[in-house]
C-alpha cells in the first residue's frame, strides 16, 4: 500500500513538471572516444503560467559513459525567463506557497542527481522567481542560479 501511494503521487508530480527542448549546444572538452563534453542551451515553458519561457544551460558530461547515460553531470547550470506574453495567475499561484512550486526535473546522474526548477510568486513585488539548483551537496550548499520574471502588462 505505501509503494503505491509513493507510485501514484510520483506520476502525479511528473505530470505537472515541464520538459525541455533542446535549442543548441557547445563543446567543452573533446573526447577522442564518445560524445565531447558539452554545456547544452534548453528552453521550457512553465506548465502552469502561459506565457514564461525559461533557458536553462547546463554542464553535459561525454566520454564513454556520457554516451552510455552512466556519467555524473556536474552541478553547474545557469537559468534566464522571459515573459512572452500577457501573463494571468492562477489563485493557486497568486496565493504563493513559501516553499515554491516545481515546474522543471531533469536527471543529471543515473540515481541520485536531479537538477530542478521551483517557482515562487513574490506577491509584494508581483514577480515570479524561479530557482534551478542541483540537488546534490557540493562543498557543503547546492549550487543553483536565479532569474525573476516582474509581471508587466502586454499590449
Amino acid at each position: 500500500m505505501k509503494y503505491s501511494i509513493l507510485f501514484f503521487t510520483t506520476v502525479l508530480s511528473a505530470l505537472s513538471v515541464a520538459h525541455a527542448e533542446e535549442i543548441g549546444s557547445v563543446d567543452t572538452v573533446f573526447k577522442l572516444i564518445g560524445p565531447d563534453h558539452k554545456i547544452v542551451v534548453e528552453a521550457f515553458d512553465d506548465p502552469d503560467v502561459k506565457n514564461v519561457t525559461c533557458y536553462l544551460s547546463r554542464a553535459k558530461t561525454g566520454g564513454i559513459k556520457g554516451g552510455l547515460g552512466l556519467a555524473e553531470d556536474t552541478s553547474d547550470a545557469a537559468i534566464s525567463c522571459q515573459q512572452t506574453g500577457p501573463i494571468e495567475l492562477s489563485d493557486a499561484i497568486s496565493k504563493g506557497k513559501k516553499e515554491g512550486e516545481i515546474v522543471f526535473k531533469k536527471r543529471t546522474s543515473l540515481v541520485f542527481k536531479k537538477l530542478q526548477v521551483v517557482r515562487f510568486y513574490d506577491k509584494k513585488r508581483n514577480t515570479l522567481a524561479y530557482l534551478a539548483y542541483s540537488d546534490k551537496l557540493v562543498d557543503g550548499s547546492p549550487k543553483n542560479a536565479i532569474s525573476a520574471v516582474p509581471i508587466m502588462p502586454w499590449k
